[in-house]
């Protein structure tokens, strides 16, 4: 056998917590608004419709502002992975027994013993000293500025390329240019 549900209205009635007058006297409301509401196209606030909507609004922003703080955290975490990457396979070897190449971090003065070669490439711009991880490493130039874009503060030191210098001629006027109002 089925048993036929019965509406909360009745089964309020039926226990007893409810008599039929109220009953009748929220039908009656029911009516009048619905018929306020097609007589004069005003609608009825529902308070409840309201509240459920302005929770939503805020859990969405809420979440996006989420997202958005997960996004830039992965980038940040694969900026930190495209700088190790580009480390590791740039790194030049510091050889133990070579010369002392002194800078500085954070004002205190940090040594690598690099070979003279290197320690001369350093000087005139051609590598540069980072810093990742707490350790330090010397990177070809052309590397060091692709760590910079991606983690400036890695770089420690960074000296700006010195100029290819042209070979000297016997020819003291040579690249000099005479205007053709001085020509005779």
């Amino acid at each position: 056998m089925s048993k036929q549900k019965l509406s909360l209205q009745e089964q309020l009635l039926k226990s007893g917590l409810a008599s039929s007058a109220q009953a009748k006297k929220v039908q009656a409301d029911k009516r009048k608004q619905s018929r306020m509401q097609t007589h004069n196209n005003a609608t009825v606030v529902d308070e409840a419709k309201e509240l459920a909507l302005k929770a939503q609004a805020e859990k969405a922003g809420r979440d996006r502002e989420l997202n958005q703080l997960r996004h830039q955290q992965e980038a940040q975490k694969a900026l930190v992975a495209q700088v190790k990457q580009l480390i590791e396979q740039n790194r030049q070897r510091q050889d133990p027994d070579g010369v002392a190449y002194r800078f500085t971090d954070n004002g205190k003065v940090k040594t690598l013993y690099v070979t003279e070669t290197l320690r001369e490439q350093v000087i005139k711009g051609r590598a540069a000293v980072v810093k990742f991880e707490g350790a330090y490493d010397v990177v070809p130039a052309e590397a060091a500025k692709k760590i910079g874009e991606r983690l400036a503060d890695c770089i420690i030191v960074c000296f700006q390329a010195e100029p290819e210098v042209a070979k000297a001629t016997d020819d003291p006027y040579a690249g000099f240019e005479v205007p053709d109002d001085l020509m005779w």
